[in-house]
């Protein structure tokens, strides 16, 4: 994490050299490749809008082999799904990405023509995986997209990237998708802006793509979590995308139909000038309406709690109001307060109006 104000400095920073924040790339396809009917329908709708969307696709992207949390997930079809994917590539002419996870995945896609490959946050933490990935793609004239590690590492990402440069990969992307936190939210991955800020400072060659999707895990955050990118300069978006969302076996809330993706991407606004203060002004207002939403899903989410605990307290015969407990909740919002006596004072009347609505909650469950 970086300190407070340090954001502002090196977005500034990022934003001065006007080529580093042209956009230039659109990944769309679906989380995982199902079917053979699933993966050709999705290309044939891409393929019928590409044309009209602002940026056309770059590339078809596809789970072959997906590393999931629980074995009875669904892990991918594997191998057999190469051959629709040289399908979709032999009808519509999108280049193929697949996730690699380990050298035989890389030798597997390149006897079926597939030289674009993306290394997923959970290997991204492992510098022996991703190594062996990067030796085994060292010959063969091939793209490489390097995810964020799963743990907020500035510098491990950065390593990712440099293994695939020293073995001569000539095209080689990074790929903000957030980061794994332990804390509650609404987003399934924290974006934690700053980091993939930082990469961009320090390495302004290297394309820097965000994955809304995986921040998102819901496709109704997605198209603000996109502004947000593109503001900060990104050179383009990975985006899932599936005929029939609602019928997924992976990731089925953040996927985009055809025409939600349509719409996302006309209603982006692309031009940042570095000079402009209104862009300047509505990257603020669209961080804001960003953070506003979040602390509306949160709250929500806090009195439902409230309301849980409220029968517990019912059913156990729990007093009410527990002041102990309330001041702790106080001092863990006063540990992340801004250093300023007006705004302490306002956090403290807030936080009374929150304590005494949710006392009021409770009475009513436990009446």
């Amino acid at each position: 994490m970086l300190p407070r104000g340090v954001t502002r400095i090196i977005t500034e920073k990022c934003m001065e050299n006007s080529d580093s924040q042209l956009f230039k790339y659109l990944i769309a396809g679906p989380c995982a490749a199902e079917t053979e009917e699933q993966v050709y329908e999705t290309a044939r709708q891409l393929h019928a809008v590409s044309a009209q969307l602002p940026y056309p696709v770059s590339f078809f992207r596809a789970g072959v082999w997906k590393p999931r949390s629980s074995s009875s997930d669904f892990c991918g079809a594997g191998k057999k799904a190469l051959p629709w994917l040289q399908r979709v590539s032999r009808d519509f002419g999108f280049p193929i990405c697949v996730e690699v996870g380990k050298p035989q995945h890389v030798v597997a896609c390149l006897l079926h023509g597939i030289k674009c490959f993306w290394i997923g946050a959970r290997t991204a933490v492992n510098p022996f995986a991703v190594q062996e990935i990067a030796d085994a793609v060292q010959d063969a004239d091939c793209t490489v997209l390097v995810k964020n590690p799963a743990i907020p590492d500035l510098r491990l990402w950065l390593g990712d990237v440099e293994r695939f440069e020293k073995v001569g990969v000539k095209q080689v992307f990074a790929v903000h998708r957030g980061f794994a936190e332990q804390h509650e939210n609404v987003l399934r991955n924290a974006p934690l802006w700053e980091i993939p800020i930082a990469f961009k400072v320090n390495r302004p060659d290297i394309p820097l793509l965000c994955d809304p999707s995986h921040i998102a895990g819901n496709r109704q955050y997605i198209k603000q979590i996109a502004q947000i990118a593109i503001d900060y300069g990104c050179n383009g978006l990975m985006l899932e995308t599936h005929c029939n969302p609602e019928c997924a076996l992976s990731d089925a809330q953040q996927q985009l139909t055809i025409a939600g993706l349509t719409e996302t991407l006309q209603s982006l606004i692309y031009k940042v000038s570095s000079n402009n203060p209104d862009d300047f002004l509505r990257q603020q207002r669209t961080l804001i309406h960003h953070i506003d939403t979040q602390i509306s899903q949160l709250l929500a989410k806090r009195i439902t709690t409230v309301e849980e605990i409220a029968r517990i307290k019912r059913d156990h015969n729990i007093p009410l109001v527990q002041p102990g407990q309330w001041n702790s909740v106080v001092k863990n919002y006063e540990q992340y307060a801004l250093p300023d006596d007006e705004y302490l004072e306002f956090l403290h009347h807030l936080l009374d109006e929150l304590h005494q609505f949710s006392l009021k909650r409770q009475r009513r469950i436990q009446q």
